[in-house]
């Protein structure tokens, strides 16, 4: 992983992810881009891991690319082979779609500028707590670009294609507060890293491999067929029923006491 772009802690079973380029904004350049899909490859091995907060140091979410970085002198983005290789995701879209591929829940504190690729990256977590006033923008139009880290993955699931299509094309910006009224984001909060923080506590307070099971049933049954979707809950409850933290989950209930769950 780069250094000095994201670190990890976990505590708690809770890993928060913090971007670390508070004097930039966390603007994304090529040591943050592997930053954050270092950060993604390594959660991905550890099992006592039941939730993830991601967030930025300092003023700002991520500010979105950092162009200045990543432009060379008339020869284009730097790297944008690696995200012209026709693999899925290729580099630059894993930064955000790697979230999604991590088997626990994210939840996206977001706060000050989140823009163009800072708003795909937390699109890609299953929850968004944003501050009223956070600035939010799908910018790349700016640049006359398309948003290409995997938003088809994510906006138009949150929102009707219309409003996914207006965000794009313009370009505007618009502020938590109205991010939450769009659906783009979960919910507005005073403090989003502490409302995550404690929403990542009690989602890590559950089964985790009830929780997982949730996250890939949803996932995985947007775009399946009600036979495929039907079916996929069904295989997920068999491998859940009797299982051992499916047992300490209703022992727990019954008794009133804290579960104990063994990690996957």
């Amino acid at each position: 992983m780069s250094a000095n772009r994201v670190s990890i802690q976990i505590a708690g079973h809770v890993a928060t992810v913090t971007l670390t380029r508070p004097e930039k904004h966390n603007a994304l350049d090529i040591p943050m881009f592997e930053a954050i899909i270092g950060a993604a490859e390594r959660l991905m091995t550890e099992a006592e891991v039941r939730a993830v907060v991601l967030h930025g140091d300092g003023p700002s979410f991520c500010s979105g690319l950092d162009m200045m970085s990543l432009m060379s002198a008339g020869d284009g983005v730097v790297g944008a082979d690696r995200a012209l290789n026709g693999d899925a995701p290729n580099w630059f879209q894993r930064p955000a779609y790697d979230w999604i591929r991590l088997p626990v829940p994210v939840i996206a504190a977001v706060h000050g500028n989140c823009l163009g690729g800072g708003l795909q990256i937390a699109l890609g977590a299953d929850i968004r707590i944003a501050a009223p006033d956070t600035r939010m923008s799908v910018m790349e139009v700016k640049w006359g670009l398309v948003p290409d880290m995997s938003i088809t993955r994510t906006l138009p699931r949150l929102v009707g294609i219309d409003v996914a299509k207006e965000l794009t094309y313009t370009g505007r910006v618009f502020s938590g507060t109205e991010a939450a009224e769009l659906g783009v984001i979960t919910r507005v909060a005073a403090d989003p890293l502490v409302e995550a923080q404690a929403l990542a506590a009690e989602i890590a307070a559950r089964s985790p491999d009830a929780v997982r099971g949730a996250k890939r049933l949803f996932d995985e049954s947007w775009t399946a067929s009600a036979e495929q979707s039907l079916a996929l809950e069904a295989a997920i409850q068999r491998e859940l029923i009797g299982s051992p933290n499916q047992l300490a989950a209703v022992t727990a209930g019954m008794t009133k006491q804290p579960a104990q769950f063994v990690d996957p």
